[in-house]
């Protein structure tokens, strides 16, 4: 399964909700500004940092350079383009969006 996330941690509790029912192995995207939980600044307040044991996790590229994110995601995270985005989407049977 492929979650995807686009709202930050700060604004509501999809990405709690995520990390709580995500299941070992599965992929996690993080588009818009859900971007600012794979930061240095806010993955351990995001519940993020103790989550990449477990989870295959992704940023989208253009959405953390949009931001001014460059060079602060914390490491284990892995920054895609567009490309990248579809191929996920492809290679999962499922996909849920958290809202």
């Amino acid at each position: 399964m492929l979650h995807i996330v686009n709202k930050s941690h700060r604004q509501t509790s999809a990405l709690a909700s995520c990390l709580r029912l995500a299941r070992p192995g599965q992929a996690l995207l993080l588009t818009e500004d859900a971007v600012f939980a794979a930061t240095r600044a806010g993955a351990a307040s995001s519940g993020l940092a103790a989550a990449l044991g477990t989870l295959e996790v992704y940023v989208l590229q253009p959405d953390v350079e949009a931001r001014g994110m460059a060079g602060k995601l914390i490491e284990g995270v892995r920054p895609i383009g567009y490309d990248g985005f579809v191929d996920l989407v492809a290679a999962r049977s499922t996909s849920q969006s958290w809202l």
